[in-house]
């Protein structure tokens, strides 16, 4: 935006100019003022003016640096099938010890998250976490619980915990997007859970009491 000096007297430059590195002094007619030019501002003085003039200044915005932010990759963590295979697991002794009762819900447990950790996965771009599914990472559409996408920005985190770090086993987070009073989230961690402690760290600021351990 150029600077603009009005004068009651008008505008009629002087012939001279001076250079000095980046400092620049131009003298004019319009009132003996002396104005000295810099990229970052300009500087009056007055040596001598009519009380009836009117001069008008304005800063220059020459120079300043527009600061630019490196966008973050998206990250995927792997898929781990540990806990279906252990609820499973336990769904077979209990079978085997004729728990036949307690084994088919169990079982059934384990196989829908057997299914889920081969076709559903946490995208954290650069500024939210999303759901996805399948290989093709297609829309996860809407919420079945509280509804709207399944996608939350970081910004709107207010807390989140990975239970239980040696072996984790549910991830809880609660954001102010979905409802402006927080809306909590739990997820069955069937991805590898050291790299999603890692980039909830990185993405969404550290947990209180999370960190699962080197393996």
């Amino acid at each position: 935006m150029a600077s603009t000096l009005l004068s009651a007297y008008g505008f009629v430059p002087s012939q001279k100019r001076e250079e000095r590195g980046y400092v620049t002094d131009f003298k004019s007619s319009f009132c003996g003022q002396k104005v000295v030019c810099n990229p970052s501002f300009l500087r009056r003085q007055t040596t001598h003016c009519p009380r009836n003039s009117v001069v008008v200044t304005s800063l220059l915005g020459f120079g300043k640096k527009t600061k630019t932010r490196q966008v973050r990759e998206t990250v995927i963590p792997d898929p781990d099938y540990r806990i279906p295979i252990v609820l499973l697991g336990v769904a077979g002794g209990l079978a085997y010890t004729d728990n036949v009762v307690p084994a088919i819900p169990v079982g059934l447990l384990g196989l829908l998250l057997l299914v889920q950790a081969t076709r559903v996965r946490f995208v954290f771009d650069d500024e939210s976490l999303e759901v996805k599914v399948g290989d093709q990472l297609k829309e996860s559409g809407e919420n079945v619980f509280v509804g709207g996408k399944n996608r939350w920005k970081y910004s709107t985190f207010v807390n989140w915990e990975l239970w239980w770090p040696n072996f984790p086993i549910l991830v809880y987070f609660k954001e102010t997007q979905t409802k402006p009073e927080g809306q909590i989230h739990f997820f069955p961690v069937i991805f590898n859970g050291k790299q999603l402690y890692d980039v909830m760290v990185e993405r969404a600021g550290p947990s209180k009491n999370s960190g699962p351990r080197e393996s």
